[in-house]
Protein backbone atom coordinates (compact mmCIF):
# COMPACT_ATOMS: atom_id res chain seq x y z
CA UNK A 1 0.00 0.00 0.00
CA UNK A 2 1.63 3.33 -1.20
CA UNK A 3 2.54 5.85 2.31
CA UNK A 4 1.02 8.78 2.54
CA UNK A 5 -2.28 8.73 0.23
CA UNK A 6 -5.07 10.72 0.75
CA UNK A 7 -8.35 8.39 1.40
CA UNK A 8 -11.20 9.68 1.45
CA UNK A 9 -13.71 9.28 4.28
CA UNK A 10 -17.97 9.28 3.98
CA UNK A 11 -19.22 10.47 7.08
CA UNK A 12 -22.05 7.94 8.86
CA UNK A 13 -24.16 6.80 6.99
CA UNK A 14 -27.67 5.31 7.76
CA UNK A 15 -29.50 3.74 4.88
CA UNK A 16 -31.22 0.71 3.54
CA UNK A 17 -29.14 -2.25 3.13
CA UNK A 18 -29.55 -3.27 -0.69
CA UNK A 19 -28.28 1.14 -0.92
CA UNK A 20 -25.45 0.31 0.99
CA UNK A 21 -24.70 -2.52 -0.39
CA UNK A 22 -24.49 -0.44 -3.81
CA UNK A 23 -22.40 2.20 -2.29
CA UNK A 24 -20.03 -0.36 -1.00
CA UNK A 25 -19.59 -2.08 -5.32
CA UNK A 26 -19.54 1.18 -6.68
CA UNK A 27 -16.74 2.83 -4.66
CA UNK A 28 -14.87 -0.59 -5.41
CA UNK A 29 -15.84 -0.14 -9.22
CA UNK A 30 -14.60 3.54 -9.14
CA UNK A 31 -11.60 2.40 -7.40
CA UNK A 32 -10.17 -0.01 -9.66
CA UNK A 33 -11.10 2.44 -12.61
CA UNK A 34 -8.56 4.55 -11.19
CA UNK A 35 -11.40 7.55 -10.85
CA UNK A 36 -11.95 7.13 -6.72
CA UNK A 37 -9.19 6.82 -3.95
CA UNK A 38 -8.83 4.48 -0.94
CA UNK A 39 -11.26 5.15 0.94
CA UNK A 40 -13.09 4.44 4.67
CA UNK A 41 -16.60 4.31 5.68
CA UNK A 42 -18.97 3.29 8.22
CA UNK A 43 -22.38 3.05 8.59
CA UNK A 44 -25.57 1.32 10.05
CA UNK A 45 -28.48 -0.69 8.18
CA UNK A 46 -32.60 0.57 8.59
CA UNK A 47 -34.44 -0.91 8.52
CA UNK A 48 -32.76 -3.66 10.11
CA UNK A 49 -31.81 -6.49 8.02
CA UNK A 50 -30.03 -10.18 7.54
CA UNK A 51 -27.04 -9.72 4.78
CA UNK A 52 -26.19 -13.03 3.10
CA UNK A 53 -23.08 -13.85 1.37
CA UNK A 54 -22.52 -13.98 -2.28
CA UNK A 55 -22.56 -18.03 -2.58
CA UNK A 56 -25.21 -18.35 -0.02
CA UNK A 57 -28.15 -19.62 -1.48
CA UNK A 58 -30.14 -21.46 0.94
CA UNK A 59 -31.80 -20.09 4.50
CA UNK A 60 -34.80 -20.95 6.85
CA UNK A 61 -38.32 -19.71 5.11
CA UNK A 62 -39.42 -18.11 7.85
CA UNK A 63 -36.58 -15.28 7.32
CA UNK A 64 -38.49 -13.96 5.15
CA UNK A 65 -41.12 -13.28 7.42
CA UNK A 66 -39.21 -11.91 10.00
CA UNK A 67 -40.16 -8.24 12.43
CA UNK A 68 -38.23 -6.11 14.68
CA UNK A 69 -40.00 -3.25 16.88
CA UNK A 70 -42.65 -2.86 13.82
CA UNK A 71 -40.66 -2.96 11.21
CA UNK A 72 -39.80 -6.08 8.62
CA UNK A 73 -36.13 -7.32 8.21
CA UNK A 74 -34.91 -6.79 4.81
CA UNK A 75 -33.08 -9.62 3.11
CA UNK A 76 -30.22 -8.12 1.49
CA UNK A 77 -27.28 -9.99 -1.05
CA UNK A 78 -23.78 -8.99 -0.18
CA UNK A 79 -21.40 -8.73 -2.93
CA UNK A 80 -18.78 -10.80 -1.04
CA UNK A 81 -19.12 -14.32 0.29
CA UNK A 82 -19.11 -15.85 3.96
CA UNK A 83 -22.73 -16.46 5.87
CA UNK A 84 -25.51 -14.65 7.20
CA UNK A 85 -25.30 -11.44 9.37
CA UNK A 86 -27.62 -9.63 11.67
CA UNK A 87 -27.53 -5.47 10.28
CA UNK A 88 -29.27 -4.30 13.83
CA UNK A 89 -27.17 -3.19 17.13
CA UNK A 90 -23.83 -3.47 15.17
CA UNK A 91 -21.91 -1.03 12.59
CA UNK A 92 -20.15 -1.56 9.91
CA UNK A 93 -16.80 -0.34 8.59
CA UNK A 94 -16.13 -0.81 4.59
CA UNK A 95 -12.62 -0.20 3.37
CA UNK A 96 -12.11 0.12 -0.69
CA UNK A 97 -8.17 0.12 -1.19
CA UNK A 98 -5.69 -1.50 -3.64
CA UNK A 99 -1.54 -2.30 -3.82
CA UNK A 100 -1.96 -4.72 -0.86
CA UNK A 101 0.10 -7.83 -1.14
CA UNK A 102 -0.19 -11.26 -0.38
CA UNK A 103 -3.02 -14.02 -0.27
CA UNK A 104 -6.21 -13.19 1.14
CA UNK A 105 -5.84 -14.22 4.93
CA UNK A 106 -2.62 -11.69 4.80
CA UNK A 107 -5.06 -9.19 3.10
CA UNK A 108 -7.75 -9.38 5.86
CA UNK A 109 -4.76 -8.76 8.74
CA UNK A 110 -3.22 -6.04 7.18
CA UNK A 111 -6.43 -4.25 7.01
CA UNK A 112 -7.64 -5.56 10.18
CA UNK A 113 -4.49 -3.96 12.35
CA UNK A 114 -6.64 -0.95 12.07
CA UNK A 115 -9.32 -2.68 13.96
CA UNK A 116 -7.41 -4.02 16.82
CA UNK A 117 -5.66 -1.16 17.46
CA UNK A 118 -8.18 1.43 17.35
CA UNK A 119 -10.21 -0.61 19.52
CA UNK A 120 -6.93 -1.26 22.13
CA UNK A 121 -7.21 2.82 21.98
CA UNK A 122 -10.58 1.86 23.36
CA UNK A 123 -9.78 -0.37 25.94
CA UNK A 124 -11.37 -3.75 24.26
CA UNK A 125 -8.54 -6.11 22.93
CA UNK A 126 -8.98 -8.19 20.24
CA UNK A 127 -7.52 -11.02 18.78
CA UNK A 128 -8.24 -13.04 15.46
CA UNK A 129 -10.51 -16.37 15.35
CA UNK A 130 -9.09 -19.90 15.33
CA UNK A 131 -12.16 -22.13 13.19
CA UNK A 132 -11.10 -23.80 10.41
CA UNK A 133 -13.36 -24.38 7.01
CA UNK A 134 -16.01 -26.01 9.55
CA UNK A 135 -17.70 -22.50 9.12
CA UNK A 136 -19.33 -23.01 6.03
CA UNK A 137 -21.96 -25.74 7.52
CA UNK A 138 -22.91 -22.74 10.05
CA UNK A 139 -25.61 -20.31 8.16
CA UNK A 140 -24.81 -17.91 11.29
CA UNK A 141 -21.57 -15.80 10.38
CA UNK A 142 -21.25 -15.00 14.26
CA UNK A 143 -21.64 -18.49 15.72
CA UNK A 144 -17.65 -19.21 14.40
CA UNK A 145 -14.75 -17.23 14.29
CA UNK A 146 -12.72 -17.91 11.22
CA UNK A 147 -8.94 -16.34 11.02
CA UNK A 148 -10.92 -13.68 8.84
CA UNK A 149 -12.43 -12.42 11.97
CA UNK A 150 -11.92 -10.86 15.47
CA UNK A 151 -12.90 -11.97 19.02
CA UNK A 152 -12.55 -10.76 22.57
CA UNK A 153 -10.32 -12.80 25.10
CA UNK A 154 -13.71 -15.02 26.06
CA UNK A 155 -13.78 -15.81 22.95
CA UNK A 156 -16.36 -13.96 21.85
CA UNK A 157 -16.60 -12.58 18.11
CA UNK A 158 -16.82 -9.01 18.21
CA UNK A 159 -15.95 -8.38 14.47
CA UNK A 160 -16.77 -10.52 11.32
CA UNK A 161 -15.65 -9.28 8.31
CA UNK A 162 -16.23 -10.34 4.00
CA UNK A 163 -13.79 -9.97 1.33
CA UNK A 164 -14.42 -8.97 -2.75
CA UNK A 165 -11.27 -8.55 -5.19
CA UNK A 166 -11.63 -6.84 -8.47
CA UNK A 167 -8.47 -6.99 -10.08
CA UNK A 168 -5.83 -5.31 -7.84
CA UNK A 169 -8.64 -3.27 -6.33
CA UNK A 170 -10.48 -5.12 -2.83
CA UNK A 171 -13.49 -4.05 -1.05
CA UNK A 172 -13.61 -5.57 2.69
CA UNK A 173 -16.34 -4.64 4.83
CA UNK A 174 -17.40 -5.81 8.13
CA UNK A 175 -19.96 -5.67 11.15
CA UNK A 176 -18.92 -4.82 14.42
CA UNK A 177 -21.59 -6.38 17.09
CA UNK A 178 -22.28 -3.67 19.59
CA UNK A 179 -25.85 -3.76 21.31
CA UNK A 180 -27.64 -6.75 19.15
CA UNK A 181 -31.10 -7.40 20.42
CA UNK A 182 -30.34 -10.99 22.02
CA UNK A 183 -34.24 -12.18 21.13
CA UNK A 184 -34.05 -11.26 17.56
CA UNK A 185 -30.37 -12.72 17.46
CA UNK A 186 -31.64 -16.05 19.29
CA UNK A 187 -35.13 -16.11 16.73
CA UNK A 188 -32.97 -16.10 14.08
CA UNK A 189 -30.00 -18.04 14.34
CA UNK A 190 -31.19 -20.35 17.59
CA UNK A 191 -30.08 -20.30 21.23
CA UNK A 192 -26.66 -21.79 20.72
CA UNK A 193 -25.37 -19.00 18.56
CA UNK A 194 -25.73 -15.74 20.78
CA UNK A 195 -23.08 -14.57 22.88
CA UNK A 196 -23.45 -11.27 24.85
CA UNK A 197 -20.39 -9.25 24.18
CA UNK A 198 -19.16 -6.76 27.63
CA UNK A 199 -18.75 -3.34 25.61
CA UNK A 200 -17.94 -0.10 27.65
CA UNK A 201 -21.13 1.59 28.72
CA UNK A 202 -19.14 4.39 27.59
CA UNK A 203 -18.39 3.64 24.13
CA UNK A 204 -20.85 5.66 21.46
CA UNK A 205 -20.79 5.37 17.90
CA UNK A 206 -18.88 8.48 17.08
CA UNK A 207 -16.30 7.42 19.77
CA UNK A 208 -15.78 4.17 18.11
CA UNK A 209 -15.44 5.82 14.82
CA UNK A 210 -12.97 9.01 16.00
CA UNK A 211 -10.79 5.92 17.38
CA UNK A 212 -10.69 3.82 14.13
CA UNK A 213 -10.30 6.48 11.83
CA UNK A 214 -7.02 7.75 14.17
CA UNK A 215 -6.04 4.10 13.96
CA UNK A 216 -6.66 3.72 10.28
CA UNK A 217 -4.20 7.15 9.60
CA UNK A 218 -1.58 5.06 11.31
CA UNK A 219 -2.05 1.94 10.18
CA UNK A 220 -2.43 2.26 6.41
CA UNK A 221 0.30 5.71 6.73
CA UNK A 222 -2.40 8.07 5.05
CA UNK A 223 -4.26 11.44 5.37
CA UNK A 224 -7.99 11.70 5.60
CA UNK A 225 -10.25 13.55 3.69
CA UNK A 226 -13.72 13.73 4.83
CA UNK A 227 -16.16 14.12 1.41
CA UNK A 228 -20.03 13.06 1.94
CA UNK A 229 -21.28 11.80 -1.25
CA UNK A 230 -22.23 13.96 -4.00
CA UNK A 231 -26.03 14.82 -6.01
CA UNK A 232 -24.34 13.31 -8.83
CA UNK A 233 -22.79 10.40 -6.66
CA UNK A 234 -25.73 9.29 -5.39
CA UNK A 235 -27.20 9.31 -8.82
CA UNK A 236 -25.08 6.92 -10.18
CA UNK A 237 -25.54 4.49 -7.05
CA UNK A 238 -29.07 4.58 -7.18
CA UNK A 239 -29.24 4.11 -10.85
CA UNK A 240 -26.88 0.58 -10.28
CA UNK A 241 -29.98 -0.19 -7.88
CA UNK A 242 -32.75 0.34 -10.80
CA UNK A 243 -30.61 -1.40 -13.29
Amino acid sequence: MPSNQIWRLIPLLEAAGNVQMAIDLWLLEQHQSGKHPSTLRFYTWSPPAISLGYHQRQYPENWQHLTWQGQKLDLVPRPTGGRAVLHQGDLTYAVVTSGLTGNRLQVYETICKFLIQGWRSLGVELDYGTSGRGYIHNPNCFGTATSADLVLPDGGKLIGSAQLRRGGAILQHGSMRLQPDAELFTQIFGTESFTIVQLPQSLSIEKIIAALVIAASDCFDMQIEVKPLSQSEWEAILAKLVS
